[in-house]
């Protein structure tokens, strides 16, 4: 489990290593003078900041806001027709599927994991006083906070049932405490996008992004393999986690919490399509 963890730390920090010498001369400046306690001080209070930004944030949107919303219900509705078969075709494909993606998948995405990775990361970059891995950090831990209260709630609120209990995908059980009926949105999807967009973001390189997602969908698409998971629980899972990562990385970058913030030109932009009889999501860098 440890050579594990250690192992996931080692990904993280070499591909950010990656990112830093990509942008060397943008991030050209005097040493950081400040103690490691002041600068954990700063990074707590931008965390928490971000939090409470994301919380906020719908008392603000506008008209696009909402209609952005409207887009993608409208999209996950027309995803959730082929919800039950897409099931069934992921179920099936289960046992060609090698057992190291099916762990890999699971590793990742679980909370201890998860969070272990992260203080890892959070402490390479304090003790080393390098911001840029600072402010990842405090990316992904205000965003991963967010998204897993979001989650938490809605899978306690909607109900949903999991799939190979018997249950289709349109039934409901709305504030049930059942782990069959917490099935929307994908828990393990919301953390494993949530770090792949924060370190992605990092990157102007196509290719390392694209790297990056790819790892990232490991989770999300062993959780359809193994049959626990919808096709929505895992795409609303993905959207959720994007959304809020771009909020709180526009926050850090307008509030200038820190150097080399992400720039608008490294954001995603995310639609849902619809032709003939495919269904998709697409993103453009």
């Amino acid at each position: 489990m440890l050579q594990k963890v250690f192992f996931l730390i080692v990904i993280f920090l070499a591909s950010l290593e990656l990112s830093a010498q990509e942008t060397t001369l943008e991030l050209e400046k005097s040493k950081d003078t400040s103690s490691i306690g002041q600068l954990a001080a700063y990074d707590a209070k931008q965390t928490l900041l971000g939090i409470k930004h994301t919380f906020t944030r719908p008392f603000h949107w506008k008209k696009k806001d909402f209609a952005t919303i409207g887009t993608v219900a409208l999209g996950a509705f027309a995803l959730s027709t082929i919800d039950d078969e897409g099931s069934t075709f992921f179920i099936r494909q289960e046992p060609d599927v090698p057992n190291i993606f099916q762990e890999a998948g699971t590793r990742f995405g679980s909370p201890q994991v998860y969070f272990i990775a992260n203080a890892g990361l959070y402490g390479f970059g304090l003790f080393t006083k390098n911001e840029k891995i600072r402010k990842t950090s405090v990316l992904i831990i205000s965003s991963s906070f967010t998204t897993g209260v979001i989650q938490s709630l809605s899978k306690t609120a909607f109900g949903r049932a999991r799939p190979g209990n018997g249950y289709k995908s349109t039934e409901f059980r709305f504030w049930s405490k059942e782990a069959q009926f917490h099935s929307f949105p994908s828990g393990h999807t919301v953390l494993s996008i949530t770090m792949a967009h924060a370190i992605a973001k990092q990157f102007d390189n196509v290719w390392h992004k694209a790297g990056i997602y790819t790892l990232g969908s490991i989770a999300p698409v062993s959780r359809l393999f193994s049959g626990v998971h919808w096709l929505t629980d895992v795409a609303m899972g993905a959207v959720l986690s994007i959304a809020v990562v771009d909020a709180v990385d526009k926050f850090l970058f307008n509030t200038k919490a820190y150097h080399g913030t992400a720039k608008e030109k490294n954001r995603i932009s995310w639609r849902f399509r619809f032709t003939g009889n495919k269904i998709g999501i697409a993103g453009t860098f």
